[in-house]
């Protein structure tokens, strides 16, 4: 590319050579792609996630895993990139169309729109649980969120702030100009809602666009699906003071296991592989928000900052089932 890129795709690594062909495959046949570059920020890949790169000649950038955050290592490919605009996504993600790029990008007419956050989806495939595959409802619209008197934002409770701040980094956009004035902050998880949450409390407009959709899915073990569970929780807790508390166990588990027997094209073996599945899943965010309930009515914040480290710690890398 000689002419300075418009956009520039920012994607941190980690042994990513099971999902990212399909993540790169999908960016270079994007309608934008003469207009984009893609910058890798790698974080001690063994595998074989560096010749996949130079496959596709995406730059790479080394970081130490000791330096790696999910914050400072995103802010520092902000300040790698040339292009105008900056997507963040992950290894693990694919574009669901061409024109990914071009439907966040057409939401930047508007001057003070800071980002854009598309969607997430599960493709309808057998390794993949069946309760996630995507079953649009309604055509989705974009949906803008400003508050240009940032008292009525920040005035809110927290969880009424939240709200608004469902912010996703393995689909979103940002202008680059908005994203050096508000930074990620400096952590772990949950930099990206907290960035939202900055950017409306600064006053920018944020824009949620499902029609840019990506493939994105863990498949999750019980461990998993615990620490998954207990850093919502914890963030929940320390940045929107609230607690959520998942729906009944038992009335959920009956909805899942009617959707699975509905489900056409499967075999009774498989809906029941997938019921003993979700069943475990739905088990272990009971255990985490009974725990983390415990702590915080035991230890208060100290004891939530202590727990999130034993029973957490780094949050879990996702990992893909095993076709079947």
């Amino acid at each position: 590319m000689n002419k300075k890129p418009l956009i520039t795709i920012i994607i941190p690594t980690r042994n990513g050579e099971d999902t990212i062909r399909s993540c790169f495959e999908g960016i270079f046949k994007q309608t934008l792609i003469s207009q984009t570059e893609v910058i890798v920020l790698d974080s001690a890949s063994t595998d074989g996630t560096h010749d996949i790169c130079a496959e596709f000649g995406v730059k790479v950038h080394n970081v130490e895993p000791k330096d790696f955050n999910h914050g400072d290592t995103r802010n520092l490919g902000v300040e790698l990139a040339q292009g105008e605009f900056i997507v963040m996504t992950t290894q693990d993600a694919t574009p669901a169309d061409d024109s990914w790029l071009e439907t966040m990008l057409g939401n930047f007419d508007n001057p003070e729109v800071a980002g854009v956050c598309g969607q997430q989806i599960v493709a309808h495939d057998a390794d993949k649980n069946p309760t996630n595959w995507f079953r649009p409802m309604s055509e989705a619209k974009p949906v803008t969120y400003q508050f240009k008197d940032t008292k009525k934002f920040t005035n809110l409770t927290g969880k009424e702030q939240h709200a608004y701040c469902y912010w996703d980094d393995v689909n979103a956009m940002y202008r680059k100009s908005a994203k050096l004035k508000v930074p990620f902050k400096r952590l772990m998880f949950s930099e990206d809602t907290l960035w939202a949450k900055d950017a409306l409390s600064a006053g920018f407009a944020i824009v949620y666009d499902y029609r840019a959709r990506v493939y994105h899915y863990h498949h999750q073990t019980f461990s998993f699906s615990f620490k998954r569970s207990y850093i919502i929780l914890y963030s929940n807790y320390k940045f929107y003071n609230y607690i959520t508390y998942p729906k009944n166990p038992f009335v959920f588990m009956s909805k899942v296991t009617y959707r699975i027997l509905k489900e056409k094209n499967m075999s009774f073996g498989k809906k029941m592989g997938w019921i003993y599945y979700n069943k475990r899943l739905i088990a272990s965010k009971w255990v985490a928000t009974i725990i983390f309930g415990f702590v915080v009515k035991l230890r208060g914040n100290k004891g939530v900052e202590s727990s999130q480290k034993y029973f957490v710690g780094l949050p879990p890398q996702g990992v893909q089932a095993k076709k079947q």
